[in-house]
């Protein structure tokens, strides 16, 4: 006989969505930079995000005590996003460590998936770039593997290639065009609104365009200064990828905005007054830890609440 009555706690809104096929569509749109990073880079590109990716969900089936290493895709989510935020040819235990430390610290010591303050993956890069920096610095040019500087480290580089990706950086933020294909992705599938992304965005142009300015630059300038800290650095994987992430980021619409541009002011304020040629992951992490706050400043008042 089928069943037709469903006997569980409430809230009983029911969706299609499981957090298996939600963690699918994000590495569906997270395939799009990994492909562009390893035709890029090439195979230690390659190596690099699979020995993340494996060693993410090789930790997490150990903690949880179980066999199945897919589990629910969480942890090949968090393995490939450090991936993308490394240099493309890393040494294979800092890929290793980086991993376990984004699975441990940065998610199961807070209590496994939808309890984590912070982004996982930004944890394990933060402490990465903290304890590494000259190996986490170790940029190569695209296709030669040349030792190169990054555009914000003092690289040069053209507009149209920061959007296709020719220019030396992490696996996965180099290719603006990538990212916006994923990104289009997320949308499409209703994972992530503009809120962030946009708020994050617009900030970075804004402060990037007003920078210009105040050192005397022409409207083209400054133009040209907006979009360069767009589409420099990690900023759109930052922005569609990891800001984004629902456990980590305000609830409320005003939240996220507040969210998006609180990101978007460190993000600058680093770039350009600080010991790092790149701010986002400390960016984001900093507005992990105040997204509590936001969030009780900006959820609506109760219907027929009457303060005291």
């Amino acid at each position: 006989m089928e069943k037709k009555l469903v006997v569980s706690s409430s809230p009983h809104l029911r969706a299609p969505e499981t957090i298996q096929s939600i963690m699918f569509d994000v590495l569906t749109a997270l395939f799009p930079a990994a492909l562009a990073g390893v035709l890029l880079f090439g195979y230690s590109a390659l190596i690099t995000i699979l020995l993340a990716t494996f060693t993410a969900m090789l930790t997490e089936a150990l903690v949880l005590r179980t066999r199945n290493i897919i589990g629910d895709g969480s942890a090949a989510v968090t393995g490939l996003l450090l991936a993308l935020t490394l240099p493309p040819a890393p040494p294979w235990w800092l890929v290793v460590f980086g991993s376990v430390v984004a699975i441990l610290i940065g998610k199961h010591v807070f209590g496994g998936l939808g309890s984590n303050l912070f982004n996982p993956a930004l944890v394990g890069r933060a402490v990465l770039t903290v304890s590494w920096a000259g190996h986490m610095t170790a940029w190569a040019a695209p296709l030669d593997g040349v030792s190169a500087a990054t555009p914000l480290a003092g690289g040069s580089a053209s507009m149209l290639e920061m959007f296709t990706g020719t220019i030396p950086g992490s696996i996965g933020e180099t290719s603006a065009a990538a990212l916006l294909l994923g990104a289009l992705w997320l949308f499409y599938k209703g994972l992530i609104s503009w809120h962030i992304p946009v708020s994050y965005i617009a900030t970075v142009f804004v402060m990037g365009a007003i920078q210009a300015g105040a050192g005397f630059a022409g409207p083209a300038e400054m133009l040209s200064q907006g979009l360069f800290h767009v589409l420099a650095g990690g900023l759109l994987l930052a922005a569609f990828f990891m800001a984004t992430d629902m456990v980590t980021s305000p609830v409320t619409r005003e939240g996220q905005v507040i969210f998006g541009a609180g990101i978007g002011i460190i993000t600058m304020a680093i770039r350009f007054y600080g010991g790092y040629p790149e701010g986002v992951t400390f960016a984001i992490l900093l507005m992990n830890g105040a997204t509590p706050l936001i969030d009780n400043l900006t959820v609506p008042t109760k219907f027929g609440e009457v303060k005291a």
